[in-house]
């Protein structure tokens, strides 16, 4: 079928005069919106016709409208129109939408703004209509809108439909006739904008995607065919897809169901048409109203190098920002949209709300977005389908996410020594998904339709709808998550699990001794040991602890209760590591406090003349893995330490720094570590449930990629402060600790992820070890850890069965028990590549396709890898224009409404320092990121690729936060302050004027010119600006999973640069197009594709 999704051009297309009926006060154009979505109607499937569309439901002509609910969305557009293009290049874009909405006018700023700052091609401003004709050439296809005019303003149509654009609201935009008829009639607009749930999906705006809509001549038949699109899933809120937002919408908020189709896209989005050429074999067309079509406009100016604009025609005009998708419009409407609702997973495939949305998951048998996100929710039902649209079929899972108090935690099922339920087949764990039969007592397997035997113990009659009776009751047959008690056979050598155990290794070489560092961790470790993690519902905590310091030789410490002093056994052969003591190494911290304390205190003092520099690194992790050994338990190294390996032992490192290496064949081996003893020993770690936390201090270069090595392999996480003082960053690094300490956790995990027929998890991306291609090792999983699961087809899926996915966890909690965490979902299978599109979610795309970019650059050059995704992003887009979109002139660029700002991150992600070659990036620096994103969740990776940009400035009293504003120096004003963060880095920017009464109430100080930087901190003022501000930072910092130093920057000042590589929209400081090129060189390649 074909919706449309974001177009970007200018003039709209319109529904041909009379198309429906319906002329609208401009004349037949208007109408057609309306017609389309009503606001209040259901939402519904759309049909997917066949490629020549049919006509959407609109009446014949002369016929009453159709009655509302029509089967396409509700916005559905008539056929040509496209839901939402986006301006031209050069013209201003027009909201096309703005009639349908009657009732609910589109967001007016969106509209103004997109329009108003273009002028279509070399014609005097003019207001833009909301249905403009498209500028393009429109193919005339029978039915299909009539090419839209030229845009002048005079044209009457566009300036009766234009006007909304300038000023939003005015009236429905449409207003007048145009809607008035019945063609949208009632409710349908009239509700509130999106009403119906189904809608919600995205804003929708007009009608534009709605039906199969563009297609040509479609309309005139028969509505669009089929409910084929209908498919459940896309039904309801699920589409949720991104709205448009950005001012392009302008159309309504409507949303109506998965924008892609449904419902324009926003007028800025993608669609930049520029009047291009009109593609071979279109006639140049008259306007609706009777003007010229506007020129062709080839190539776009400004894209990517290259992409010299080679305009043949007027001069064009700089395409407004404002007209382009904007990322948090996005965010801001499906947080308007579906923010503080109760999300229920009783639906398959349904789009949950965007991970920067806050809502509430109530489990009604499908595992809540927070443990498990899909790249698409519909998956296609055939590997061609899949291959063509290129879309990556992929599941992001954070078994142990954490879930807000508001929302029931995992229920435990215990069913004693039979252990868990399982099919004899697959093995996959009882789930909503297993089918009783024969009276409840056999069960046919969803996964692999085995039928099993129901053990005696848990038979149940089934209901008259051939449901359990205690289908509520047990947890396994109505959740999508849960646990269950697993037996001996789940265990290590059939032998029940220790509860883990905690060891501190701290270097104690002459620069941490001297930085201050060793002095403030064994302050700190006093008070943090009191908060160490405990299982729920128990008094304290099982975990044991233990000590080690080391520079070139190892101190052991035995703190046994019954001592009055410590004792301190030294290791000097760090060729042959191991223990020296066992009894009074690890133990349980309530018992021998005194004795850690006078440890902790003495530490300081012991070493506090020591000139030794040299420190070992690979044999303090054996020590700690030897211990884990022989207490015959899991647990968790925590390593403090500073400089690069030298001294004589195991893993001795050299300085292998490169940076003529940078844009050569040869860049990937600075990402990639050393082997030998460094994979040995990522191998032993896993092998005893031992994770690596690495806290790092380096004042040069320490070969991280190797260092980091086993943290990567084990679960663990790798923290790093570079040139380390206490004053400046001792506060961010205690924050990381405690976090780190008390986060929630399980040990010597094992993740199996399994599927029904036809599909199968085939690749696997995170802080984990692969032994073989299924089961994924991790000897730690914490509630920030995220797998990433790329799924490929075997064999056809079917529509009416879908696709189910099943990730089981067995690993050992805090308080020493193996348990499994089950986590299912379902999804929709499609023929239709529009519900496809519809379904996606473009955040998981990007935390794909960021891991997987991360993981090649170890064998294949950066160029080759940006190359690629490039390649990738305008095929995905290719393919939906060519198979879901309704024909349009090649110059507009037509996004589908889930994926409108996915441009964004594809970019953004190019511009990170791991596939930026610079040389004058460090190259730790970019090791480290390229290993934080690989065990990244979605919300994690969403917040990098795009931060968020907070005014300060005119926050209102009582107001907890500001809405962020795109991530662009436009939007930077110099009598402002703004917060930037992006779960790594937070930035405090201060423009030059910003007014002294702001810098009074946030530092103290008369004026900017009295700011000592660097600062990291705030003072601590009793004024409501400064509580404010400092509220809004300390929740930050409470809800990242890493704490982050604050940098305070003036504008104009040197570290300024620092701050302004994270404006993702803008050119990047080390190379990397803006958003707007980046979209005109995608629009390019799509062209270019489709040609």
């Amino acid at each position: 079928m074909s919706q449309q999704g974001y177009v970007a051009t200018p003039p709209f297309s319109q529904a041909p005069p009379g198309m429906g009926g319906f002329h609208g006060p401009g004349g037949p154009n208007q109408q057609q919106h309306h017609l389309y979505g009503h606001y209040g109607g259901q939402p519904q499937g759309f049909a997917v016709p066949p490629t020549g569309l049919k006509a959407p439901v609109s009446s014949a002509p002369g016929m009453p409208p159709p009655s509302v609910s029509n089967q396409y969305a509700p916005n559905v557009q008539q056929n040509g129109a496209h839901p939402q293009r986006y301006p031209a290049y050069g013209h201003p874009p027009q909201s096309q939408f703005q009639s349908m909405t009657s009732q609910a006018p589109p967001p007016a700023q969106q509209l103004t703004n997109q329009m108003s700052a273009m002028n279509l091609g070399n014609y005097a401003p003019g207001p833009m209509q909301s249905p403009p004709p498209p500028a393009s050439p429109a193919t005339q296809h029978p039915l299909q809108n009539p090419p839209p005019p030229a845009m002048g303003p005079h044209s009457p149509q566009m300036s009766a439909l234009m006007t909304p654009p300038q000023s939003p609201p005015t009236g429905p935009p449409m207003a007048g006739p145009p809607m008035a008829g019945p063609p949208m009639a009632g409710p349908p607009m009239a509700g509130p904008p999106m009403a119906g749930p189904p809608m919600a999906g995205h804003q929708m705006a007009g009608p534009p995607m709605a039906g199969p809509p563009m297609a040509g001549p479609p309309m005139a038949g028969p509505p669009m065919a089929g409910p084929p699109m209908a498919r459940g899933p896309m039904a309801g809120p699920q589409m949720t897809g991104a709205p448009m937002a950005g001012p392009p919408m302008a159309g309504d908020p409507m949303a109506g169901m998965g924008r892609p189709f449904p419902g324009p896209s926003p007028p800025g989005a993608g669609g930049f048409q520029q009047p291009g050429p009109a593609p071979a074999g279109y006639p140049q067309q008259l306007g609706q109203f009777g003007g010229q079509m506007g020129g062709p406009q080839p190539g776009y100016p400004g894209a990517f190098p290259g992409a010299a604009a080679q305009m043949a025609g007027p001069p064009q005009k700089k395409l407004d920002p404002d007209s382009i998708p904007s990322t948090t419009q996005v965010i801001e409407d499906d947080q308007a949209k579906r923010g503080g609702q109760v999300y229920t997973t009783n639906l398959r495939g349904q789009v949950p709300p965007l991970v920067t949305t806050d809502f509430t998951v109530q489990d009604q048998g499908n595992a809540s977005p927070r443990f498990m996100r899909c790249t698409t929710y519909s998956l296609p039902c055939t590997a061609d389908l899949a291959k063509q649209c290129q879309v990556p079929l992929a599941a992001i899972i954070k078994p142990f996410a954490n879930v807000p108090k508001n929302e029931t935690p995992l229920c435990v099922v215990n069913h004693g020594e039979t252990g868990p339920i399982r099919c004899n087949r697959c093995k996959a764990y009882m789930c909503p998904y297993m089918q009783f039969i024969d009276g409840g007592r056999r069960y046919q397997c969803g996964f692999c339709s085995c039928v099993n035997e129901v053990p005696a113990f848990y038979f149940q009659h089934l209901d008259h709808m051939g449901r359990r009776v205690d289908f509520y009751e047990r947890p396994e047959l109505s959740l999508g998550s849960y646990e269950f008690s697993a037996t001996l056979d789940y265990c290590k050598n059939n032998k029940p699990a220790s509860p883990p155990a905690y060891i501190f290794m701290m270097d104690v070489s002459y620069t941490n001794i001297k930085s201050g560092l060793v002095n403030l961790l064994c302050g700190e470790l006093k008070t943090l040991l009191e908060r160490l993690p405990r299982e729920g519902g128990a008094e304290s905590s099982s975990v044991r602890v233990g000590f080690v310091t080391y520079n070139k030789i190892l101190h052991f410490y035995n703190v046994k209760s019954a001592l009055a002093q410590p004792q301190m056994m030294v290791v000097s052969d760090t060729a042959e590591m191991f223990v020296p003591l066992l009894d009074g190494f690890l133990v349980d911290y309530q018992d021998s406090r005194a004795v850690i304390h006078n440890l902790l205190d003495q530490i300081p003092d012991m070493f506090a003349d020591t000139n030794e520099s040299e420190t070992v690194f690979v044999p303090v992790i054996q020590a700690g893995v030897e211990a884990l050994k022989a207490a015959e338990c899991s647990g968790k190294l925590f390593i403090f330490h500073s400089s690069m390996p030298t001294a004589e032992a195991p893993g001795k490192l050299r300085n292998r720094d490169d940076r003529k290496l940078v844009n050569t064949d040869k860049e990937k081996t600075l990402f990639q570590p050393l082997k030998g003893v460094y994979e040995q020993l990522s191998k032993e770690c896993v092998l005893q449930g031992c994770s690596v936390d690495l806290f790092l201090f380096p004042n040069q270069f320490v070969d991280l990629a190797t260092m980091a090595d086993v943290p990567s392999h084990t679960g663990g996480s790798v923290y790093k402060y570079n040139n380390f003082q206490v004053e400046t960053d001792g506060q961010h690094l205690l924050r990381d600790l405690r976090k780190d300490v008390e986060k929630n956790i399980g040990f010597d995990a094992i993740m199996r992820v399994r599927t029904s027929t036809g599909f199968r998890a085939t690749d696997f991306f995170g802080a984990v070890h692969m032994n073989n291609t299924t089961d994924v090792e991790m000897a730690a999983v914490d509630c920030d850890k995220a797998v990433t699961v790329e799924l490929k087809h075997d064999d056809a899926l079917s529509e009416e069965a879908g696709a189910l996915i099943q990730c089981a966890l067995l690993y050992t909690t805090l308080g020493g028990q193996r348990r499994l965490r089950i986590h299912n979902l379902s999804l929709n299978c499609v023929l239709q590549l529009s519900e496809l599109y519809k379904s996606c979610d473009t955040d998981a795309l990007a935390n794909f396709f960021a891991k997987s970019a991360y993981r090649a650059i170890l064998s294949q050059p950066l160029k080759s890898v940006r190359e690629i995704l490039v390649n990738q992003t305008a095929h995905m887009l290719a393919c939906y224009r060519k198979h879901c979109a309704s024909p349009s002139a090649a110059s507009q660029l037509i996004l589908p409404d889930a994926m409108k700002v996915f441009p964004v991150y594809m970019n953004s992600l190019m511009k990170t320092a791991p596939l930026v070659g610079s040389a004058e990036l460090q190259t730790d620096e970019r090791a480290h990121l390229r290993l934080a994103v690989m065990a990244m969740g979605v919300e994690d990776t969403q917040l990098l690729l795009y931060p968020r940009l907070i005014p300060l400035h005119n926050m209102a009293a009582g107001e907890e936060e500001a809405a962020p504003v795109r991530c662009s120096e436009e939007r930077l004003s110099e009598g402002g302050a703004f917060l930037l963060e992006n779960g790594q880095s937070m930035f405090l920017w201060l423009g030059q004027a910003v007014p002294p009464d702001l810098v009074q109430d946030l530092f103290n100080l008369p004026s900017l010119a009295h700011l000592q930087t660097p600062l990291s901190v705030l003072p601590e003022l009793d004024n409501p600006q400064s509580q404010r501000v400092r509220a809004l930072i300390g929740s930050l910092l409470l809800k990242r999973p890493n704490s982050m130093k604050l940098q305070i920057v003036r504008q104009k000042d040197k570290p300024e640069v620092l701050f302004r590589q994270f404006l993702v929209e803008d050119k990047g400081l080390h190379g990397g197009a803006s958003y707007m090129d980046f979209l005109c060189y995608v629009h390019r390649e799509i062209r270019q594709l489709l040609t």
